[in-house]
């Protein structure tokens, strides 16, 4: 019986202890150990179970200082009926029809929004040419665990522990005060900085508390999904605004706007950094229309070419620009870390805004981010970074030129993506159907244009997560999915004409 109930792996990399611990914790709350059984001795359950002795009784003791067991002087250890104190059978009615029409109650529909589709396995594909998520062989593993460690003594947990109501942990404001932000050319004042989970909870904090029915709000065309649907989501006009090789295209279509979203460090999708003349251009039209400017600096530490272009934030001199950035492209997306920056007033609302929603990012994290920072080792985490993004940017440069020339250019910031435009017949949205097939992953273009029926022929290839040595092999076999997928297409329209 305690063999099959309690299955141990010596192969794990948890302790045998303390999968027995978690085993028997689970076994008692499932209520799979009678009430008033004793528990074999820790002698035949260690025989039981093939392992040591010393396990079984380091574990028993555990789980009695937690209350889940009782040891009774020459009669071993029992279940302590009052952990199962207070739990009711858990029941549904499968007779009763529902009765309530959850489409009609309910007031918005976001999954009905064109949204990036990511499948949760792509760890698992050959070539996962996916965008946002990191190689996992890159994590600083060994560095984030002592700042883990850091946080385990009494005083850090206790303070952890505690609800800080709507503020921020004080070093990690600090260190992107001075660590952080500097790199951007960007100087902020400690009540000008918000942390938020992630830079998207930023944006629709931003959101929330700048726009209405009557805004009118600019999105770069094509531009972020999912920024778009936030903004459609407070009924707010979406006003497409045009980009070109260089990024945004400062023009009239700003002019009517309460508010514009760009992203001139590293444009989405298509890569472009804003010249530094546009970016004075994009200001003055700002201040001269009077319009606030939205930067998402989401890329800013993945420069690997030249010398960084500073934020729009520090050339911004009348506080029109809000800064949104976070570390998801080189820590983690995971780790849902991200801050905005912006006056003391807007600040204000959106701490308090912030409270009401989830008071504040959970302080543990703050703080293990916060020493990994103070530490050094996110800059040289992001340095050992660059180098192996570098290399795997060039060789995605040298393939697509070698199998699909003329189709793309160039990042000249660096990042971890590369923007491909197919042949005119091309349907991107069949063609990484398709490449799944082969285990192949890549992002169809068109949920990026305001257009639902916009250009089809355009996808996104990132190369954060796939491997140095299976770029090649990797572009190869999509230039040969991509003449699949047009000669059946010639195929099927020289069918129709017969």
């Amino acid at each position: 019986m305690w063999r099959q109930l309690f299955q141990l792996s010596s192969d794990s990399d948890v302790s045998l202890q303390r999968q027995l611990r978690k085993a028997l914790a689970a076994a008692i709350l499932d209520g799979r150990i009678p009430l008033g059984r004793p528990l074999p001795s820790s002698r035949e359950l260690a025989r039981q179970l093939g392992i040591a002795r010393n396990t079984v009784v380091l574990s028993y003791q555990h789980l009695v200082e937690n209350g889940y067991l009782l040891a009774r002087a020459r009669s071993g250890y029992f279940v302590n009926p009052e952990m199962l104190q207070g739990r009711q059978e858990a029941r549904r009615n499968h007779d009763t029809p529902a009765s309530i029409d959850w489409q009609s109650r309910l007031k918005r529909y976001p999954s009905r929004q064109r949204n990036i589709e990511k499948p949760t396995d792509w760890g698992s594909y050959r070539y996962p040419f996916i965008y946002g998520q990191p190689d996992p062989e890159l994590f600083p593993t060994a560095d984030w665990r002592e700042c883990c460690r850091e946080l385990q003594s009494v005083a850090e947990v206790k303070s952890a522990a505690q609800d800080r109501f709507d503020a921020d942990d004080p070093l990690l404001v600090e260190q992107i005060q001075n660590r952080v932000l500097p790199r951007r050319g960007v100087w902020a004042d400690r009540d000008e900085i918000l942390i938020t989970l992630g830079a998207q909870h930023a944006l629709y904090l931003l959101a929330e508390l700048l726009l209405d029915r009557s805004s009118r709000v600019g999105v770069e065309d094509p531009g972020y999904p999912d920024v778009r649907n936030i903004f459609s989501m407070r009924g707010a006009e979406v006003v497409p605004l045009a980009v070109d090789r260089e990024g945004v295209l400062p023009g009239p279509q700003m002019d009517r706007c309460d508010l514009a979203y760009v992203t001139p460090s590293h444009h989405v999708p298509s890569t472009a950094t804003l010249p530094e003349h546009r970016r004075h251009e994009l200001l003055e039209r700002a201040a001269r229309e009077d319009f606030l400017l939205l930067e998402d600096d989401y890329e800013s530490e993945t420069n690997f070419i030249g010398a960084s272009t500073p934020a729009l934030k520090s050339l911004d001199h009348e506080d029109r620009v809000i800064y949104v950035g976070g570390l998801s492209k080189t820590l983690a997306p995971g780790l849902r870390v991200g801050f905005m920056v912006g006056p003391k007033a807007l600040i204000r609302e959106a701490r308090a805004l912030r409270r009401l929603m989830v008071r504040h990012p959970p302080s543990n994290n703050q703080r293990i981010v916060a020493l990994f920072l103070s530490m050094g080792y996110h800059d040289s985490h992001v340095l050992r970074l660059n180098k192996v993004l570098r290399e795997r940017w060039q060789l995605m440069s040298e393939a697509l030129s070698r199998h699909l020339p003329n189709s793309f250019h160039t990042p000249t910031f660096g990042g971890t993506s590369y923007w491909v435009k197919g042949d005119p017949e091309l349907d991107s949205n069949g063609l990484a159907v398709l490449a799944r097939q082969h285990s192949l992953l890549l992002e169809p273009g068109g949920v990026y244009f305001a257009d639902a029926h916009g250009p089809r022929n355009f996808f996104r290839l990132g190369y954060s997560s796939i491997k140095t040595a299976r770029v090649e092999p990797g572009i190869e076999l999509l230039a040969s999915l991509i003449r699949q997928q047009l000669d059946s297409t010639i195929e099927r329209r020289t069918a129709g004409k017969v």
